[in-house]
């Protein structure tokens, strides 16, 4: 009896089958010592290129740096009673009555803001006193007095000691004019 022919097809899938698990081998290992190689250089770069321990801060760099740290809340002074002052506009007497906020996040601020409150009050009176109606019925106007009492308010705190800066921002919870 004669052994059955092979054909060349089926020598082929033979062949076909076993290749692939040699050379799938030697690829994996290839593949790791590449990724190794690779991963170590880039890391190596980053150290020695893209990395210092302790980069000289300028101004934009200690900002980020202040962004990245949790803010602490808002803490709100309220300067009560509201501020009432009267302004001539068009030959009549108008009133101006304006409740203020302020807000820090620094608790020494604020203990400074409430220490210096009579002193803050009088700036503030003769900042809101001074306004004449055309200027302080539009929004621009408004804005402009809101700036000039904050810049008031962040003088009052510096010549007391603290910093000017940790007062964040000044707002006009009520704004009444006659």
């Amino acid at each position: 009896m004669a052994a059955p022919a092979t054909t060349n097809d089926d020598v082929d899938e033979g062949a076909e089958t076993e290749a692939p698990k040699k050379g799938g081998k030697k690829g994996l290992i290839i593949a790791v010592i590449l990724v190794l190689v690779l991963g170590g250089g880039g890391f190596a770069a980053f150290k020695l290129l893209g990395h210092t321990e302790e980069p000289q801060k300028n101004g934009s760099a200690k900002k980020e740096a202040a962004k990245k740290e949790p803010l602490l809340p808002a803490r709100y002074v309220t300067l009560d009673p509201p501020f009432v002052v009267n302004f001539e506009a068009e030959s009549a007497v108008r009133f101006l009555q304006i409740t203020i906020g302020i807000m820090t996040r620094d608790v020494e601020v604020e203990k400074l803001i409430k220490d210096n409150d009579p002193r803050i009050r009088n700036d503030l009176l003769l900042i809101l006193g001074n306004q004449n109606y055309a200027s302080v019925s539009k929004l621009e106007g408004k804005e402009e007095l809101r700036k000039r009492s904050l810049d008031a308010v962040r003088t009052v705190v510096k010549d007391s000691g603290g910093e000017a800066a940790k007062v964040e921002a000044l707002y006009f919870t009520s704004f009444v004019m006659q």
